[in-house]
């Protein structure tokens, strides 16, 4: 407990799933945690959740498509703590349209890139000057559609793979300035709000890939943050980090050999 004792944290996106859970604990770890999005009455719902459970958290609006209202959420935070700790860049943008190169319209193609990596830009361009002082640890969330191509996604994985690279550039350019960057790669994660979406097909495939026993869930992430956040990590950064369940870590036919019995062919 309180390996984040007093830090000022922005997580963006936290009004529903991984955000929610890297809020939650935050704040157990005795984090002052800005909870952020648009959605002002499910903001307020966790933050009275983290509150309850004998945390510190208020609600400021954001969203990730309005550059104005990312600049406000820091400087507010800044005039209200003196400082920003932490920044977690979890909000994200997707469209189910998000196809092939040849379906994805360039409409469609700029609005995907203008939430995710002209967003976490943005943020983390408003947040430095207000690290700058004492230091601080900004953690973009980005994604396994990063790794590898795929039969759809493209534009979300082209700027999720932005953030990878955009990651590496703010560690290097503000490390003398005592400001940390890293990025966390999800991979398949279960919370309330997707899995009604997600296939049973989708899953076996994918536990049948996973090195462990289950796919993922949200405090998976939110474990991760917290280390990211805390002083424990202060020599670690530039890094892009992927939590998968070791999905991306063996060749491509384990599961079609697993359902076979065999262990090669």
């Amino acid at each position: 407990m309180d390996r984040l004792k007093d830090k000022i944290a922005i997580v963006t996106g936290s009004t529903s799933g991984i955000g929610i859970a890297i809020a939650e604990l935050y704040a157990k770890e005795g984090a002052k945690v800005i909870v952020c999005g648009r959605r002002k009455e499910r903001g307020e719902e966790v933050v009275q959740q983290i509150r309850d459970a004998g945390g510190d958290a208020h609600y400021h609006f954001m969203d990730l498509m309005d550059p104005a209202s990312i600049e406000t959420l820091m400087k507010d935070t800044a005039d209200e703590y003196g400082r920003i700790d932490i920044l977690v860049n979890n909000a994200a943008n997707a469209s189910p349209k998000d196809g092939t190169v040849e379906e994805v319209s360039l409409e469609q193609w700029d609005e995907i890139f203008e939430g995710n990596l002209r967003g976490t830009f943005w943020a983390a361009k408003c947040a430095i000057p207000y690290m700058k002082e004492k230091g601080g640890s900004i953690i973009n969330i980005g994604s396994m559609a990063s790794i590898g191509g795929d039969l759809q996604g493209t534009a979300y994985a082209a700027s999720k793979a932005g953030v990878d690279m955009l990651t590496k550039d703010i560690a290097l350019q503000y490390g003398k300035d005592n400001i940390r960057c890293n990025c966390v790669r999800p991979g398949l994660i279960v919370t309330p709000q997707n899995e009604p979406r997600i296939p049973e097909l989708l899953k076996k495939i994918y536990l049948g890939n996973i090195c462990v026993n289950r796919w993922g869930k949200p405090s998976d992430i939110g474990h991760l943050c917290v280390y990211l956040g805390s002083d424990e990590s202060e020599y670690f950064t530039g890094q892009i980090l992927t939590v998968d369940g070791g999905l991306n870590t063996h060749s491509p036919t384990v599961a079609q050999f697993r359902e076979m019995n065999s262990k090669t062919w």
